[in-house]
């Protein structure tokens, strides 16, 4: 009886489940603390935003995968945290200080939105942070004495303990740590009681309301973990780019964010950095293309709005998991070969298109 205890109780605790992730886990941290030395300058700096992005897309998948409750205007949150840092670092504020600063001010934000948008859900919801991401646009760029308004703002390198961050390598490390402190701690959130709420709120508001959840404090909490971290986000990226202004934080800016969450995968923290990579990889492909493209198609504009329209139609329409769910899918494939049956996840799909039409 001891033992079984233990047992249960160590794999309630573990964040890998057997043997094989820890071993494939820590390859991928050991190729990743080992890029700088291998990797261009080129692909590193696509790396570093594919991080940045992950974090920001983190705190969307709690909101979006995880609470059920969609955001069109999350870029406005990006930009408090990029503004935030950005007046901070340049006023001679320590990095680590200026980066709790916009986490806590995007957080605070969030507070606010949410409040509001609690009367509200799907479309309606969705309407509501569109409008709010408009207002705050239009907020940096009129308030010129802060955020430079439309002539934007150029932004101090990172110092910490007294090493500037000024190459893409050190800056690249940072950005990395942050990242996996971020996902480790959005994995522990969703194993704890308040994760497990804000999955139920998904799943059914009614159910979750009857078993005693407090629907608007948890999704009030949802919004505010999930703008401090698209908020942590913004502030790595304003040093990335080292300037900003407020046609960066548009509304494309937003519909680029709940692309990469539907598109990594709703609902799994492994799929806000698949669909990192995708937003990141994306632009490059479309580039490389247009060379072989006809002239007439490869040269029009709005292109890489058409390639993104069809990406997410056919996946929407396909596979709605993402690429996280293809992923799952692919390997239970390897696992079960030769004795894989072709109609194996027959279930899954009509349950997910009679998810679909409700």
């Amino acid at each position: 009886m001891r033992y079984i205890f233990k047992t249960s109780y160590t794999q309630d605790i573990d964040l890998a489940r057997h043997g094989g992730h820890v071993f494939w886990y820590s390859l991928l941290g050991v190729a990743l603390i080992a890029a700088p030395w291998v990797v261009p300058e080129y692909w590193l700096a696509q790396l570093t935003f594919v991080l940045i992005y992950g974090i920001v897309g983190l705190g969307l998948m709690l909101l979006a995968g995880f609470t059920g409750q969609f955001s069109i205007g999350h870029a406005a949150f990006l930009g408090t945290g990029a503004y935030t840092q950005a007046v901070l670092s340049n006023m001679g504020v320590p990095f680590p200080i200026a980066l709790v600063a916009a986490a806590a001010l995007s957080a605070a934000v969030g507070v606010v939105v949410a409040l509001p948008a609690l009367r509200v859900k799907g479309i309606y919801l969705g309407i509501a942070t569109l409008a709010f991401g408009f207002i705050v646009e239009e907020v940096f760029a009129r308030w010129e004495s802060v955020t430079g308004g439309n002539s934007g703002l150029h932004v101090k390198s990172a110092r910490l303990l007294g090493w500037e961050l000024n190459s893409s390598e050190s800056f690249y490390l940072v950005c990395l740590v942050i990242a996996v402190l971020c996902t480790l701690a959005i994995l522990n959130l969703l194993r704890s009681p308040t994760g497990r709420a804000f999955v139920a709120i998904r799943d059914s508001e009614i159910s979750a309301q009857s078993m005693g959840i407090h629907l608007a404090r948890y999704k009030t909490m949802s919004f505010a973990i999930s703008a401090a971290l698209a908020g942590l986000g913004g502030a790595l990226y304003a040093h990335k780019l080292s300037f900003i202004s407020p046609d960066q934080f548009n509304i494309l800016q937003s519909i680029d964010l709940l692309l990469l969450v539907v598109i990594g995968g709703l609902g799994s923290v492994h799929g806000a950095f698949l669909g990192a990579i995708f937003l990141i990889a994306m632009p490059q492909l479309i580039a490389s293309a247009k060379d072989w493209l006809p002239e007439a198609i490869g040269q029009a504009p709005g292109l890489q709005g058409l390639v993104y329209g069809l990406v997410l139609i056919a996946f929407v329409l396909f596979e709605p998991l993402g690429l996280y769910g293809r992923w799952l899918k692919v390997r239970t494939w390897l696992q079960l070969f030769p004795f894989y049956r072709r109609g194996l996840f027959k279930r899954q799909k009509s349950f997910t298109k009679s998810d679909r039409l409700r």
